[in-house]
C-alpha cells in the first residue's frame, strides 16, 4: 500500500527503484552501442542463437523418440527398441555436438562482454582528470579498481549466462507449447458419466503451476537484490581497510597501533558477516520454495495426466511423451524461479557498474549552479592568480592577495596556517581542481612541471623513469648519468638497465632525489612543488636547493610548504587562508544511488 505523509501519497521506493534501473540499463546500452566490441558481439550472440534454435529442434525430435521407446518397452519388442536406441545415439550425438559448440561461444561472448565493458569503464575513468576528481567525489570514488575488475567480470558473465538463459528458455517454451498442446487435444475426462475435455489441459496446468512458483519466489527472494548490493559494499571497505594496514604496516608497527587496526579490521569484518548472515537467511527461505517446487515437479507432470492414462485414453508412451513435453515447458517458464537469485545479484551488480559509470561522467559535468575556477593561457610568459577561491568538502581556501604575477625566474614560497589545506591550491594550479572561483592563468607554451608530494614513477627501468614521459632518444645516457651524480645518486649511474621496482628498492629519501634528478634532465620552465621539499631532511634540503640554483636557474619555482626561517632561496611569500564566507564542495551523489542505502556506494 503506498505510504501516506502530510495528507500526499508517497510511493514509496519501489517506483523509484524501477526508474532507476531503467536509467541504469538504458546507459549500459548506450556503452555497448560505442564498445568496439559491438560487432563481434552481435555475431557472436546470432551464433548462439542459431545453435539454440537447432537444440530446440533436436529437443522435439528427442520427445517423439519418448513415446516409440517407450511403446516398445511396452510391447517387449526387443528389435524395435535395438533400433530406437539407434535413433536415439543419433539425436544425442547431434545435441552433445551444439551443446559444445554452444558452451564455446558462451564463454568467448563473456571474454567478449568483459572486454567491451571493462575497456569503456577504462577509458571513461582515464580520460584527463576525470580518475583524480572521481577519487575526491566522496564515497563513489572509493575502491574504483573493484568495480573496474570484479564488479565488471562479474557484471559481464552474469549478464550473458541470463540473456543466453533467457532466450533458451524461451525457444523451448514455444516449441514445446505447441508439442503439449497436440498432445492434450485427446486428454478426455470421465467424471459421473460426462466426458470433458479441457483444449490444451497440460498447457494451462504447466502455466499454472509454474506462475504459482514464480510469483511466490518473486516475493520471497525480493530482498536480495538490496542484501547483495550491501554485501559488496562491506566486501569493499574491508579489502580498503586491509590494503590500507598493508600500505602503512611500517607506521602502524612503528606507532605499536597493531591492536587499534585490529579492532578495526575486526569491526569491519563483523559487518561483512553480519549482511552475509542476512544474505544466508534469504536464500534459506528461498530454497524453501525453489526446492519445494522441484521435488514436486518429479511427480506433478504424471499426476495431472495420470486420469486420462489410467482411462485408457493415453498410451504407456504417450504419458512419457506429455510428461516430457510438461517438463520442458515447465523448465521454461521456471527459468525465473530458477535464476531469481542470479538476477538479484545482477541486479545489485548492475548499480554498482552503472552507478560508478555515472559517477564518473559526472564529474565534467558537476555542480553546473556553483560557480566553477577560470583556467585561461596568460598574455605572456607569467603565471597570474585572479582573486582565487577553492572550494573543498571542509570550507573554502582563497589567495590572500587579490592579484598575483609570477615570472620566470621567481622563488615563491606558499605557505599558510597550519589548518589551512595547502594541496587543493597545487590541485587548483594544476588544472586537477575546478571548483572554486577566480582566475589561473598559465603561460601558454612553456614547459610546467608539477611535482606533488609523492612522487610517482611509472614500472620500468631507471632509464625509462628518469625520461619519462619523453621517449628513449631524447637524451643521452650520460646526461642521465650527470645528472643522478649531481644530486647525490652517483652510485646508480651504471645501474640504468635495471628494473627500478625489483632490482634497485630505492629509500624514500632516494625515490625524492630522483624525482629532482628528473627535473635537472627535463629543465622545465616552471615547477610547481607540492611540499615536496619540506619532507627532506636538513642536508638533503640544502642540496637539493642548490641543485635547482645551478641546473634550473632561469625557472620559476613555486613551492607550497611550510615557512623556513632564514631561508634565502625563496624571494616572495603567498599566503593561503580560510574563508569562512566561501562556499564548500557538495560530495557526488549519482542519481543511481539516491533511492539506496549510503553504504551501497562505497
Amino acid at each position: 500500500m503506498p505510504q501516506q505523509k502530510n495528507g500526499k501519497v508517497n510511493r514509496g521506493k519501489d517506483a523509484d527503484d524501477e526508474q532507476s534501473f531503467r536509467n541504469q540499463l538504458r546507459m549500459m546500452q548506450r556503452a555497448f552501442i560505442a564498445s568496439p566490441v559491438r560487432n563481434v558481439i552481435t555475431w557472436l550472440a546470432i551464433g548462439i542463437a542459431a545453435l539454440i534454435l537447432a537444440t530446440a529442434f533436436g529437443q522435439i525430435l528427442l520427445n517423439r523418440w519418448y513415446k516409440a521407446f517407450y511403446d516398445t518397452l511396452e510391447r517387449r519388442d526387443l528389435s524395435a527398441f535395438l533400433l530406437q536406441l539407434i535413433v536415439f545415439a543419433e539425436i544425442a550425438g547431434g545435441l552433445l555436438i551444439l551443446n559444445v559448440v554452444q558452451t564455446w561461444l558462451n564463454q568467448w561472448v563473456r571474454i567478449k562482454l568483459r572486454e567491451g565493458l571493462t575497456l569503456d569503464l577504462i577509458n571513461e575513468w582515464m580520460k584527463p582528470a576525470r580518475a583524480f576528481r572521481l577519487a575526491n567525489a566522496g564515497a563513489i570514488g572509493i575502491n574504483p579498481d573493484q568495480r573496474v575488475h570484479e564488479d565488471a567480470r562479474h557484471l559481464a558473465d552474469m549478464t550473458a549466462g541470463l540473456s543466453v538463459g533467457l532466450f533458451q528458455s524461451g525457444v523451448l517454451l514455444v516449441s514445446f507449447v505447441g508439442v503439449l498442446w497436440s498432445l492434450s487435444a485427446g486428454f478426455i475426462f470421465h467424471i459421473a458419466g460426462y466426458d470433458i475435455n479441457i483444449p490444451g489441459y497440460m498447457v494451462w496446468a504447466a502455466f499454472l503451476y509454474a506462475g504459482t512458483a514464480a510469483t511466490l519466489s518473486w516475493f520471497v527472494g525480493r530482498p536480495l537484490v538490496k542484501l547483495n548490493g550491501e554485501h559488496y559494499a562491506r566486501e569493499a571497505v574491508l579489502r580498503f581497510s586491509l590494503m590500507r594496514v598493508n600500505e602503512h604496516i611500517e607506521a602502524v608497527s612503528l606507532s605499536a597501533g597493531e591492536a587499534n587496526e585490529k579492532r578495526r579490521l575486526q569491526r569491519d569484518l563483523s559487518s561483512v558477516l553480519e549482511i552475509s548472515h542476512s544474505l544466508m537467511l534469504a536464500l534459506t527461505r528461498l530454497t524453501w520454495v525453489t526446492s519445494g517446487y522441484g521435488w514436486v515437479t518429479v511427480i506433478a507432470p504424471i499426476v495431472i495426466a495420470a486420469p486420462v492414462y489410467f482411462a485408457g485414453d493415453l498410451s504407456f508412451g504417450g504419458l512419457m511423451m506429455a510428461v516430457g513435453a510438461f517438463n520442458q515447458v515447465h523448465v521454461s517458464l521456471r527459468w525465473f524461479v530458477d535464476n531469481i537469485d542470479t538476477i538479484a545479484d545482477w541486479r545489485a551488480t548492475l548499480l554498482r557498474v552503472a552507478a560508478f559509470r555515472s559517477a564518473v561522467l559526472m564529474t565534467d559535468a558537476r555542480h553546473e549552479t556553483d560557480k566553477r575556477i577560470d583556467f585561461a593561457k596568460s598574455d605572456g610568459h607569467r603565471l597570474t592568480i585572479d582573486r582565487l577561491e577553492i572550494a573543498v568538502p571542509s570550507g573554502c581556501i582563497k589567495v590572500a592577495e587579490p592579484h598575483v604575477e609570477i615570472n620566470p625566474g621567481d622563488r615563491v614560497l606558499v605557505t599558510g596556517d597550519p589548518d589551512v589545506e595547502k594541496a587543493p591550491f597545487f590541485r587548483s594550479v594544476a588544472g586537477l581542481w575546478p571548483w572554486g572561483q577566480g582566475r589561473i592563468s598559465l603561460p601558454e607554451g612553456d614547459d610546467i612541471a608539477f611535482v606533488p608530494r609523492t612522487p610517482y614513477f611509472p614500472p620500468g627501468t631507471l632509464e625509462e623513469v628518469l625520461i619519462y614521459p619523453r621517449s628513449p632518444e631524447s637524451f643521452r645516457k650520460a646526461d642521465l648519468a650527470a645528472v643522478l651524480s649531481k644530486v647525490g645518486l652517483g652510485k646508480l649511474s651504471g645501474r640504468l638497465d635495471q628494473d627500478m621496482r625489483t632490482k634497485l628498492k630505492l629509500n624514500e629519501l632516494e625515490l625524492r632525489l630522483l624525482a629532482i634528478a628528473r627535473l635537472g634532465l627535463h629543465k622545465p620552465r616552471w615547477i610547481i612543488i607540492d611540499e615536496a621539499l619540506d619532507t627532506l631532511d636538513s642536508d638533503a634540503h640544502h642540496s637539493v636547493l642548490t641543485f635547482l640554483e645551478q641546473e634550473l636557474g632561469n625557472a620559476a619555482i613555486i613551492n607550497i610548504g611550510r615557512t623556513e626561517p632564514g631561508n634565502r632561496f625563496f624571494t616572495r611569500e603567498l599566503q593561503l587562508q580560510s574563508d569562512p564566507a566561501g562556499k564548500s564542495l557538495r560530495l557526488l551523489r549519482p542519481k543511481s544511488l539516491r533511492t539506496r542505502d549510503p553504504q551501497i556506494g562505497s
